[in-house]
């Protein structure tokens, strides 16, 4: 291991969301156990949501710390305390809060100076890291939150504009130039004809960041997507390394459980109810901490669920208003947590079938290396990509028929009806030949994703070739003293 001033030393700065804090912060856990200083910047709201994490790394030894930075709330009119994209509520303040994050330049340039790193990783949404980066003569390393299958499809999209090709929304096409035949619809893209300004501006600024950065870190593994590892690094050209899923770095019980906000409700508490359920067959429903669905379409899920047979955990808003008597009449099959819920612990019972998600790309990996097929839903983003890589590449899911709607506002949200998402749950919680063949390939992904994993994985070698890299691209006077 590394000791000493010429210890490779690695700044993490994640974007302020917590679905890109929570898998940043697993990258830079295991690059300071493998004996790398870490320094993780955060603001002091979001460094609270953390602490207990990087003190049981502090704990086990590993040469980890947080570093803070102050948001600059009053100077963009934001409220205080809204440090997190997940607590913005609407465009003008999410375009606000863009403004914050490129005012963090000077005070993350102030810290470079202080510090030394010898590299940075930063989130593809914090540009100007690589413009500091470039000043100081470091390597600047880009974490993209996706997986090598959706930069590929939005690759394709921005090249070919293939949607043009087509006359109504609901049309498909084909998207063009990718190892396999994968077909989207109008309805499944992002309207970028809604985009800001200020949004398209920063997209702008990320790619020419991307031309000047070393390369991309990526939270996935060579066994879930190889035609797209060899498609992103030898036809479009990128230098990446697969390290994850990064989410089993998480081995203990807390660790899975407290992963930036505190669980709702207990593992125990989670692990009694699963325990009376037989193996298999419990369905877990959560769509992550974005999506905010309608009234009436929780009345349509909560029809769905009392009327199948299949018991279920279903994860809601604490604001979230269920149909009358419905957890009632649903007490001895189905769990409601209100809340943040310990999902990784629950995914992994042995009481579980299957995972009805939004199609976040962390979700996605959990339920992958739990072994679960998926029941798809994907609202916006690169989630329809990701449904795609699960229901026709990896083929082990299967979708409600979802559309594309705003991340922000109830205005033209479509409604996916109850008939769809009870077809959906039979296709893959209700036995038969098809969900069998699904079950197995689930079951097989999620043993390849763990010996990824492993000493000698694929990601493992990839984790510690990327480290080898970083160390090698020091000053000769800086190498020294490396293990």
């Amino acid at each position: 291991m590394a000791t000493g001033a010429h210890q490779l030393h690695v700044f993490f700065f994640p974007f302020m969301a917590h679905g890109h804090m929570m898998p940043l912060i697993d990258i830079a856990k295991l690059f300071a156990a493998s004996g790398v200083r870490v320094t993780v910047i955060l603001t002091p709201v979001n460094a609270s949501l953390f602490e207990s994490t990087v003190d049981r790394s502090k704990a086990a030894g590993d040469p980890i710390e947080i570093r803070l930075l102050d948001f600059p709330s009053s100077e963009t009119g934001l409220a205080q305390g809204s440090e997190n994209l997940d607590y913005i509520s609407n465009p003008f303040e999410a375009i606000r809060f863009y403004k914050a994050i490129e005012m963090f330049e000077r005070p993350f340039e102030r810290l470079v100076e202080e510090l030394h790193p010898d590299a940075v990783v930063s989130d593809m949404y914090l540009p100007w890291t690589a413009e500091v980066a470039a000043r100081f003569g470091i390597p600047r390393v880009i974490f993209n939150g996706s997986g090598y299958f959706s930069l590929c499809c939005l690759d394709s999209v921005r090249r070919f504009s293939p949607e043009k090709s087509v006359d109504s929304d609901d049309e498909p096409f084909l998207l063009p130039g990718l190892p396999h035949p994968i077909e989207m619809t109008r309805t499944q893209l992002p309207d970028l004809t809604k985009t800001p300004a200020e949004f398209a501006q920063l997209w702008q600024k990320i790619g020419k960041a991307e031309s000047m950065s070393y390369g991309v870190v990526m939270n996935s593994f060579v066994e879930l997507e190889p035609d797209y590892v060899e498609h992103m690094e030898n036809k479009l050209g990128k230098k990446t390394w697969h390290i994850g899923p990064v989410s089993l770095s998480n081995r203990a019980t807390i660790e899975k459980a407290d992963r930036g906000k505190k669980a709702s409700i207990l593992v125990d508490e989670c692990s009694i109810w699963l325990n009376k359920k037989k193996p298999n067959s419990v369905l877990y429903v959560c769509f992550g901490s974005r999506c905010n669905f309608t009234t009436p379409q929780l009345a349509e899920i909560a029809g769905a669920l009392e009327s199948s047979p299949t018991p279920f955990v279903w994860v809601i808003r604490e604001t979230q208003t269920l149909p009358d008597g419905f957890e009632d009449r649903t007490r001895e099959k189905g769990l409601v947590i209100r809340g943040w819920a310990p999902q990784m612990a629950i995914l992994e019972h042995p009481s579980l079938g299957g995972f009805m998600t939004h199609c976040g790309w962390n979700s996605v990996l959990e339920g992958i290396s739990s072994g679960l097929p998926m029941i798809t839903w994907p609202a916006f983003a690169e989630q329809f990509y990701n449904e795609k890589l699960v229901t026709d590449v990896a083929r082990i899911g299967a979708g409600v028929g979802s559309k594309r709607w705003l991340m922000w506002g109830e205005e033209k949200r479509p409604v996916v009806k109850r008939e769809a998402i009870e077809a959906a749950m039979k296709r893959v919680m209700e036995g038969g030949e098809k969900a069998e063949a699904m079950r197995e390939k689930a079951r097989e992904l999620g043993e390849r994703a763990r010996k990824a994993v492993e000493v000698d994985g694929s990601s493992y070698v990839d984790l510690s070739r990327l480290i080898e890299e970083l160390k090698s691209m020091r000053p000769p006077s800086r190498q020294t003293s490396d293990g």
